[in-house]
């Protein structure tokens, strides 16, 4: 991984958790909030983030930081298929 690619793989596990700083407690965050947060540019260049954004929260996962859900339920990021939320771990 390149020094950039680890910048930005930082840059997204620190907007995923601000953004939930910013938030009550129970709220949740789509990835797609951290990828406009993160995006520095203008248009739908911030999409181009989304996997990224979803593999930043995969490793606060296994960081015990927050959860994915998918219908309000954690899921296990490894069979989330879909569209999926992130939370603070309860």
């Amino acid at each position: 991984m390149t020094k950039n690619g680890q910048q930005q793989d930082q840059q997204l596990e620190q907007t995923i958790l601000e953004l939930l700083d910013a938030r009550s407690p129970a709220a949740t965050i789509c990835p797609s909030d951290a990828a406009r947060a993160a995006y520095d540019g203008e248009g739908d260049g911030w999409r181009a983030l989304m996997e990224p954004a979803r593999q930043a929260a995969r490793r606060l996962v296994a960081a015990g930081e927050v959860e994915i859900t998918q219908g309000g339920r954690p899921v296990d990021p490894g069979e989330a298929r879909g569209p999926i939320r992130i939370r603070r771990v309860r």
